[in-house]
């Protein structure tokens, strides 16, 4: 009974966070799914180009009910943009960039968030750019609390969701590029008017505190020409290692096997899918093209051995060498660091962020930490996301950081 109550609880959790809650939207209001709406089809091959060069763009309309809670009607612009795979191989990337329609105060140029969402899911009308546009995010408090403070916001879709192909579930290396290229690709986009010295924070909780803390640590290589002033990241999956080991066997099953068909896509020699059983195989294939809610229900309480016909498969050097390289915590990130984890999240286990701070910390970072009493992953974000984001707001003001080390 105490499994079953777990199980239940948890998976009401998934839904609320990453895309159960679909308010409603009249048909004639839909758009077509990423799949059937040719926007999402980069040119085949791609054009010459920079990471963050603007493919194409259209302004779009945004339907952010249930909550209609904006002042104004938000300019929102669909973007596909040049990026870079985890191997560095070039590819393209939907996002949304949606800015105020009021003039921007100052001092500076308006503040840039670039947002990674928590876990949408892997199949291509998940993708945040879709959700957007049809009314059905469930980050939109978020969202809605960064506009209403003047700021614009870049929104990633990711490696391959929306966009052709499958989606490189948390492969850290390919979310941190593609964030960083949303944010360049919303400075190059001439009617969204922003500036490119504009300071720029990225924030994201769950696989978006992942992706977040990603483009902190790639930002002085890849991208060193962005403004980046903060880091807000919550509920961070840093090592993967860990986080499969806690949640094998348990309620989020189902995203182990998707974080390994994340990894699989995105490095193709490594032994996956001939080593799944047909069980496996059918697992698999439904959760490429399922979204959050419907991959938690999948698979719960399944161990990844019950999968594969080779025991222990991530163990294997060419995965353990692949998860070395999308490890959190071995680069000092190029800005400061808001990192909060709720003590009792029932996904991403808590000791992992303390050892993420103390990494943090031994490499020099200029980080503040917060831990939250008895929260719950879902409780975590929904009791500091707001203190997040403020945290960023004191970045664009130019204040002085806390740190914690």
């Amino acid at each position: 009974m105490v499994r079953r109550v777990a199980l239940v609880s948890a998976l009401a959790a998934l839904t609320l966070f990453t895309g159960g809650v679909t308010p409603v939207v009249h048909a004639d209001e839909q758009p077509p799914v990423p799949s059937q709406d040719p926007f999402y089809t980069p040119p085949n091959p791609l054009p010459a180009g920079a990471p963050g060069d603007v493919l194409r763009s259209r302004q779009v309309d945004w339907h952010p009910e249930p909550f209609r809670v904006l002042p104004a009607p938000v300019k929102a612009y669909q973007v596909l943009h040049l990026s870079t795979s985890a191997t560095g191989a070039r590819n393209a990337v939907s996002a949304t960039v949606l800015v105020p329609p009021t003039a921007w105060p100052g001092p500076g140029p308006r503040p840039i968030v670039a947002y990674a969402m928590g876990t949408q899911g892997l199949g291509d009308e998940c993708a945040p750019s879709y959700h957007l546009r049809s009314g059905t995010e469930v980050e939109i408090a978020f969202l809605a609390q960064a506009l209403l403070r003047g700021w614009a916001v870049a929104v990633t879709d990711y490696e391959g969701l929306g966009t052709p192909g499958t989606h490189t579930y948390a492969v850290g290396q390919s979310e941190g590029r593609a964030l960083l290229d949303t944010a360049r690709a919303a400075t190059r986009l001439p009617q969204a008017q922003l500036d490119p010295q504009a300071p720029i924070g990225a924030f994201g909780y769950s696989q978006g505190g992942q992706a977040a803390a990603w483009a902190g640590e790639l930002q002085a290589t890849y991208a060193p020409e962005l403004n980046l002033v903060g880091i807000a990241e919550g509920g961070v999956p840093s090592d993967l290692n860990e986080v499969a080991a806690f949640n094998d066997g348990g309620v989020g099953a189902g995203l182990v096997v998707a974080a390994a068909v994340g990894y699989s896509t995105a490095y193709p020699e490594l032994p996956f899918a001939g080593l799944l059983n047909q069980r496996g195989k059918d697992l698999a294939e439904k959760i490429r093209t399922a979204c959050v809610a419907e991959i938690a229900l999948l698979a719960p309480f399944t161990r990844l051995n019950d999968l594969t016909t080779t025991p222990n498969l991530i163990s294997d050097p060419a995965w353990q060498a692949r998860l070395a390289q999308n490890k959190l915590g071995t680069l000092r990130p190029a800005a400061p660091v808001y990192l909060y984890h709720g003590t009792l999240d029932e996904l991403i286990p808590y000791s992992g962020a303390k050892k993420l701070r103390d990494r943090y910390c031994a490499v020099g970072a200029d980080l503040q930490w917060a831990s939250i009493p008895l929260a719950g992953h879902i409780v975590g974000v929904s009791l500091w996301g707001s203190t997040a984001l403020g945290w960023l707001g004191d970045r664009f003001a130019g204040k002085p950081t806390r740190p914690s080390c």
